[in-house]
C-alpha cells in the first residue's frame, strides 16, 4: 500500500488566497507557554520540569475555505436538489468520502478556461475506466505547479455548469480540484461578465447543486502523482457545526 497526501498544509505567508483572506497562525514555543504553565500549578518552578519546558500551542485565525476543504452544499446556495435545504458540511453523508478515486489530466487546458461536458466524457473515455456512482473525481490542472506562488488563485482552468451537471447525472457527489476554486477563476469570470452582462456564467458550477446536491474539495496536492484510477479516496471533512466547508487530509491510497 502506498499513501499520497493530497493536501496543502495551512500556513503562514502563502499566497495559496486572495490578499487578505488567508489563514493566520501564532506559535508558541515550548519557552513562551512556560508563564502560562506556572500559573496553573501554583508553586511550581521551571526547574521542576523537563528542560524547563511547557507545551507548544497555536491559535489559528482561519476560514473554512482556508487550506484543503470540502465545500458543503450550503456553502453553494441555501436549497439544493430544486428546493430541498441545502446541507451543510455536518450533514452531508459520510460515506461519500472514502471511495474509488478517478483522477483526470486537464493541465493542458489554458487558465480560466470553462471546461464542457464533452470535455469531461472525453477525459473519462481517456482513462479507459467507466464512471461508477460515488466516485471521488479529481481534477489536475495547470494550478497544482502554481501553488504558492502568486499567480495561484489566477490559474487553472475551471468547470462549469455542463461539466458539473454531467459527472452529477451519473452519481458522482465528491469531486476536487487542485485549484483555489471549482469554478474558473474570478478574475477570467469578472472580464467575461463585464463582456457580456451574463450572470449565468458566475459560479456556474457551484450553482449545479441547485439541481443536484453535490460537495466539492478545493486545493488539492500531488494530483500528478497520482494514475488514473486504481486508487482510493479518503477524505472525511472536519465536522463544523452548520458550516459551510470542513477542513481535510485528503489522502490517496494505492
Amino acid at each position: 500500500m502506498r499513501l499520497v497526501d493530497l493536501s496543502r498544509p495551512l500556513e503562514n505567508a502563502v499566497p495559496a488566497d486572495p490578499p487578505g483572506l488567508g489563514p493566520r497562525i501564532e506559535y508558541s514555543d515550548h519557552k513562551q507557554s512556560l508563564p502560562g504553565m506556572l500559573a496553573m500549578f501554583p508553586g511550581l518552578e521551571a526547574g521542576q520540569l523537563p528542560a524547563g519546558e511547557a507545551w507548544a500551542v497555536e491559535l489559528l485565525t482561519i476560514s473554512t475555505h482556508n487550506g484543503t476543504h470540502v465545500d458543503a452544499p450550503w456553502h453553494f446556495a441555501s436549497s439544493m436538489n430544486e428546493g430541498e435545504r441545502a446541507w451543510t458540511i455536518d450533514e452531508v453523508p459520510l460515506d461519500w468520502f472514502y471511495r474509488p478515486g478517478v483522477k483526470l489530466d486537464f493541465r493542458d487546458l489554458p487558465d480560466g478556461h470553462v471546461v464542457t461536458a464533452a470535455e469531461v466524457a472525453e477525459s473519462v473515455g481517456a482513462t479507459g475506466r467507466e464512471l461508477n456512482p460515488l466516485d471521488v473525481v479529481l481534477m489536475n490542472t495547470r494550478a497544482g505547479a502554481a501553488y504558492g506562488t502568486p499567480a495561484y488563485v489566477d490559474s487553472g482552468c475551471g468547470f462549469g455548469r455542463e461539466a458539473t451537471l454531467w459527472l452529477l447525472e451519473r452519481g458522482v457527489r465528491v469531486m476536487g480540484t487542485d485549484a483555489w476554486s471549482w469554478d474558473a477563476p474570478f478574475s477570467f469570470t469578472r472580464r467575461r461578465f463585464l463582456e457580456s452582462r451574463d450572470s449565468s456564467i458566475i459560479w456556474e458550477g457551484h450553482k449545479a447543486s441547485l439541481e443536484i446536491g453535490y460537495c466539492h474539495i478545493e486545493k488539492l496536492a500531488n494530483l500528478e502523482q497520482l494514475p488514473a484510477s486504481g486508487f482510493l479516496v479518503s477524505c472525511f471533512p472536519f465536522k463544523i457545526k452548520s458550516a459551510s466547508a470542513g477542513f481535510t487530509r485528503a489522502v490517496a491510497i494505492l
